[in-house]
């Protein structure tokens, strides 16, 4: 996953821009799991923020591998 996209002139790494997919994700998620209480049974909210940040961007790193081939 090395390769860079082209917008306009710059060259941006796709990993940024897998990672701005993946804060979106994570944000709707975030979103979600307040709306349904289930923040009440996490014990460290922040830590499990990040957590729940890296298994998206790891899961849209994957599916774009997925979706190359």
């Amino acid at each position: 996953m090395n390769a860079e996209i082209d917008l306009y002139g710059v060259f941006v790494p796709s990993l940024l821009l897998l990672t701005v997919l993946a804060l979106g994700l994570t944000t709707g998620l975030r979103l979600l799991l307040a709306r349904l209480g289930l923040y009440r049974v996490v014990w460290h909210r922040s830590l499990f923020n990040f957590c729940l940040f890296v298994v998206v961007l790891s899961a849209c790193v994957q599916a774009s591998q997925w979706w190359k081939t």
